[in-house]
């Protein structure tokens, strides 16, 4: 399904995430979404050690590359997000029980948001970039976390830090350093950026 408006060329995004089509959308994108298949844990255990910010960026251009072996015409981007709370990296949470888990973790600390995207095209990476967000999680009861995942519980399931920014994750946080698009999950501003630069926007 092609999405957006007031763009010229062949531009896919390899994601399902709604957060990302929404951006796109609101941007008057028009594009293509196609998830990319590939496993995510095993690519990130082979990057331990390394910065979130790289880890996000490999891993963003990854999937892109991983869709454009199908679509070698189509520029394609892929984009990627890591929370890192005390050190511990965080994935999506299996079930609502580790969602929990993940939630008294965070309580009353301060989480760093890696987002990432990237563009690649016939297999080549044509750009990448990774930016940082710094997020103070409040204190949080036992009793909001059960009534926070008893209203969110599965929408968040597929969100890393457990939280859409956009709906009641908003009640995590006491403070919100960096830019809102990559808190969303996507470095929207250099995106678009680098559209313009490859011809796909209008400059």
């Amino acid at each position: 399904m092609w999405r957006g408006a007031c763009m010229t060329g062949t531009l896919i995004l390899a994601s399902q995430s709604a957060s990302r089509r929404a951006m796109l959308d609101a941007a008057g994108i028009i594009y293509r979404a196609v998830p990319a298949h590939l496993d995510e844990r095993a690519l990130e255990a082979g990057l331990a050690g390394h910065p979130g910010t790289e880890v996000a960026a490999a891993l963003a251009e990854a999937k892109a590359g991983a869709v454009s072996r199908d679509h070698p015409a189509a520029i394609v981007i892929g984009s990627d997000s890591l929370v890192e709370v005390s050190g511990r990296r965080f994935a999506k949470p299996e079930n609502r029980e580790q969602a929990a888990e993940h939630l008294r973790h965070f309580s009353g600390q301060r989480m760093e948001l890696h987002s990432a995207a990237a563009l690649v095209r016939d297999g080549q990476t044509l750009w990448r970039h990774a930016e940082s967000a710094v997020l103070a999680v409040r204190p949080l009861s036992e009793r909001f976390i059960a009534s926070y995942l008893a209203a969110e519980w599965p929408a968040v399931a597929g969100c890393v830090g457990v939280f859409r920014i956009e709906a009641r994750g908003v009640q995590l946080f006491e403070s919100i350093t960096g830019s809102h698009f990559t808190v969303l999950g996507m470095p929207l501003l250099p995106l678009l950026g680098a559209l313009r630069q490859h011809g796909l926007l209008e400059s």
